[in-house]
């Protein structure tokens, strides 16, 4: 039988190892930060519902069994039972995870406007400038960057290549884009979960702590003769507050958890953006067989 000789491929140039180490911090810095303002949120809210929400100056003849004093909303939130506590935390927990989501988000768009940076990094690309469009990356700083940065210097590296042809040069640009964009959008998605884990839960803790107020109304309608009072308005105010708790910290976690999300989606549209630039630019830039077109310098 005949045998064909079939020519080897050059094999493809071994890549470096991905940074990894930095990203492993990171996300312990995440669970760290997790596990220190979920316990302390709940620790903070039980201290201030018991001690300066149930101080007896807020109710009458001193004493938090008594109604509150008339107009006195400490008090009234008191009332709402041992599931307020509960909500504050969930309430201290989303608009704490916010404030470090929009922090985090900002850092990742770097220091100027995101739309400017790309436009700037294809006017480069336009040119061929790739020296000049990696300098702009790091001037600019942030994700978004340092995406663009790790294509651009995957670019150089593979335009001096002189073993692998175009479709491998391009198809090796791109899995670095692509490794890139993996390694920092969890960082950006980070802490996310317990905004929208809460966004629902919060709800459903507010109306337990309205069963729980709509029990004891209804066990004050129950007393043999005359109706307690006090007990039935008691009983509808802690299922009224905790329904306003629920709904108040659900609400905001919604929203900002919707805004995040499209703030994320945003730069995840600008990495592609520049992604696809780059490489575009390489494949027009570069013949066949892998060797910068003589026209450009």
């Amino acid at each position: 039988m005949e045998q064909k000789n079939v020519p080897n491929k050059p094999a493809t140039a071994p890549r470096p190892a991905a940074p990894a180490a930095p990203k492993t911090g990171e996300a312990k810095g995440g669970s760290a930060l997790a596990a220190i303002v979920i316990p302390l949120a709940l620790v903070l809210s039980y201290v201030v519902w018991k001690f300066v929400m149930g101080d007896g100056s807020h109710f009458q003849g001193g004493n938090n069994h008594n109604n509150p004093l008339p107009g006195d909303y400490l008090g009234i939130v008191y009332k709402g039972g041992v599931i307020v506590p509960i909500l504050m935390s969930m309430f201290l927990i989303v608009v704490t995870f916010s404030i470090e989501r929009f922090l985090t988000i900002s850092r990742a768009k770097g220091s100027k406007s995101i739309e400017s940076f790309v436009r700037t990094v294809r006017q480069k690309l336009n040119v061929n400038d790739i020296t000049g469009a990696i300098a702009t990356c790091d001037q600019q700083k942030g994700s978004v960057a340092n995406v663009v940065k790790s294509g651009l210097l995957k670019y150089q590296e593979m335009a001096r290549e002189r073993g692998m042809d175009k479709d491998q040069k391009i198809l090796a640009i791109q899995k670095e884009i692509e490794e890139s964009t993996a390694l920092e959008l969890p960082m950006l998605e980070k802490n996310l979960v317990i905004i929208s884990t809460l966004a629902s839960v919060a709800t459903l803790v507010g109306l337990l702590g309205t069963v729980f107020g709509m029990i004891n109304a209804f066990a004050a309608l129950a007393n043999a003769g005359a109706p307690d009072a006090v007990g039935l308005a008691n009983g509808i105010s802690e299922a009224l507050i905790n329904t306003a708790l629920g709904i108040l910290t659900s609400a905001i976690a919604i929203v900002m958890y919707n805004f995040f999300t499209s703030k994320i989606d945003e730069l995840t549209y600008s990495i592609d953006e520049a992604g696809f630039s780059i490489i575009q630019t390489f494949a027009s830039q570069h013949g066949d067989n892998g060797v910068a077109n003589p026209t450009v310098a």
